[in-house]
């Protein structure tokens, strides 16, 4: 716990340094923020520097699980402003590679059985290293050519650590924040939280990719590696090693004559491929993502790695979205409104006529340009932004596929600047909504379902009865009773008795920050007395206060 207290008063010195302390007016942060800019040491942004960068910056000094939460950070475009949200992309999440002779143990360990028994080779230099993982290359006794991802040692012990710094830094900003509510940080580490935990399983990652895989088994538009399920475990996943042209190297491919019209369109109707015939999309389709196998110019494919991001939606979503997207494009803006509020992402009393005008406001004007200069990624992120406005609440799901729309828009008009984005995706989607919704589709989702609903049926009866008996008597309630009302009191008076007893524990804790701050003796493992004594003490009034 004092370790904990510890690393937890570094990263808000960290912040402080970095002048990211803005907005926090009132919290007892304030007094450490002023004390951390006297503090001789530690490195110090520009003084020009804009509070995108300075927040880029500090993550990056914090360590790998800051910059990969500043990545999952940077997806929320509904809740930063774009110069934020941009900045925070540039974060590269390369870090130092951690031992080979480590990532041998972990492979013998997770697949029980010698390095040379596994494989024919197994090369000591890694091809890449991250935060969660790194790659090593391989060959299989039977002579396929692999890549063996391993999981990095202790790693599960360090994001667990760090999530709960994460958050309790979130539940601060949401306190002291002026637009703590809007920007909801608690939710966003939640979100991170949940995407981190699936990188960590390899087997997570290693269904993924072979999902991904049937899907578009026999297509000429995306090639998926396969996975070498006798190789892989929780923390090893064995995949075919594949060869190809990183998708960023626009010059190479054009000066093999690469058709990059085709391949454009290719990725954009992948990508409607995956959302909305398949509902299962990788939504993590940055450029170091994908390769292309050019080896026929003329019929050039993707190629897509690192499936520890990937993501699906509900069926009511995923109609809904598809419904709107077709409204948009035919600028039909009162269907977008109605939409909205069927699909409960607004209140259901919100008003259809002002919902209207300003889905209109967003998007008459980009018609006024001409299609092929439209970013119909950015219109999407725009109108959901305006309709925030109208209490829009969207799921983490839909915030992934507006990220993952707008890298595909990106990498088809880097591919082809002259695509008309409108042109590929409507025709795709309209012929993908006529087969998933039309009649011959929804006989069979019918025909699939009558079987359990006439075995449920002689059920109804005795249902319609019960409800209306317990309706008849008065059990069942929708109202708020007096009861609730003193329960109500009760933990209103409860918090006003906790009150000092937390203002205590929190001046505790800034004093135990500048003493860790200043290194004050007599020190222990190079960890301040004075400060340890201050951080248990005020933390051990916290928990009592609370309990």
């Amino acid at each position: 716990m004092i370790r904990h207290s510890i690393r937890m008063v570094g990263i808000a010195l960290t912040l402080a340094r970095y002048r990211l302390d803005d907005g926090l007016e009132g919290a007892p942060i304030r007094i450490l923020a002023g004390a951390a800019r006297l503090l001789p040491w530690g490195r110090r942004p520009p003084a020009d520097a804009s509070l995108s960068k300075r927040l880029r910056l500090a993550l990056q000094e914090l360590g790998p699980i800051y910059v990969k939460f500043g990545q999952i950070l940077s997806t929320r475009r509904d809740l930063l402003p774009p110069k934020l949200a941009d900045e925070l992309a540039k974060l590269q999440d390369d870090v130092e590679p951690f031992d080979v002779d480590a990532a041998r143990a972990i492979v013998e360990e997770e697949l029980e059985a010698p390095i040379d028994d596994l494989f024919a080779t197994f090369e000591n230099t890694p091809l890449a290293s991250a935060s969660i993982a790194q790659v090593h290359g391989a060959m299989l006794k039977d002579g396929s050519s692999v890549v063996v991802k391993i999981v990095r040692p202790g790693i599960e012990r360090r994001i667990r650590r760090d999530v709960t710094l994460i958050g309790s830094l979130g539940r601060l900003v949401r306190r002291y924040h002026p637009e703590g509510e809007r920007i909801r940080p608690d939710e966003v580490v939640g979100e991170f939280t949940r995407v981190i935990e699936g990188e960590l399983d390899m087997q997570s990652e290693g269904a993924n990719a072979t999902s991904i895989r049937r899907n578009f088994e026999g297509s000429s538009d995306l090639y998926i590696p396969k996975i070498h399920w006798d190789f892989s475990a929780s923390r090893v996943l064995v995949m075919e090693r594949v060869s190809g042209i990183p998708v960023r190297n626009t010059d190479e491919l054009r000066a093999l004559g690469v058709d990059m019209e085709k391949l454009a369109r290719r990725g954009i109707r992948v990508f409607y491929t995956q959302v909305f015939r398949d509902n299962l999309f990788h939504a993590d389709m940055h450029p170091g993502n994908i390769l292309v196998d050019a080896s026929n110019p003329d019929d050039p494919t993707f190629i897509s790695l690192d499936f520890g991001i990937v993501a699906s939606l509900p069926p009511k979503d995923l109609y809904y979205i598809g419904e709107n997207f077709l409204a948009i494009f035919n600028r039909e803006y009162r269907r977008v409104a109605e939409l909205h509020v069927e699909a409960g992402w607004v209140p259901a009393d919100t008003r259809i006529d002002q919902l209207e005008a300003a889905a209109r406001t967003v998007c008459e004007p980009a018609f006024t340009r001409p299609l092929e200069d439209v970013s119909f990624a950015e219109l999407v992120i725009n109108l959901f932004s305006v309709a925030r406005k109208f209490k829009l609440t969207l799921q983490p799901q839909l915030i992934m596929l507006q990220k993952t729309l707008l890298n595909i828009e990106g990498m088809g008009r880097d591919l082809y600047p002259k695509i008309n984005i409108w042109d590929v995706a409507k025709p795709e989607l309209e012929s993908i909504y006529r087969e998933r919704y039309g009649l011959p589709r929804t006989a069979q989702r019918i025909g699939r379902q009558l079987p359990g609903m006439l075995a449920r049926s002689p059920e109804l009866p005795t249902l319609i009865y019960e409800y209306l008996k317990l309706a008849s008597t008065g059990s069942i309630r929708t109202r708020i009773d007096s009861d609730d009302l003193e329960k109500l009191s009760a933990q209103v008076t409860q918090h006003n008795q906790r009150l000092p007893g937390a203002i205590l524990a929190s001046g505790l804790l800034v004093a135990a920050a500048v003493l860790a701050g200043y290194q004050v003796g007599p020190l222990w493992d190079d960890i301040s007395v004075p400060a340890a004594t201050a951080a248990l003490t005020g933390l051990l009034i916290g928990w009592r206060t609370l309990r």
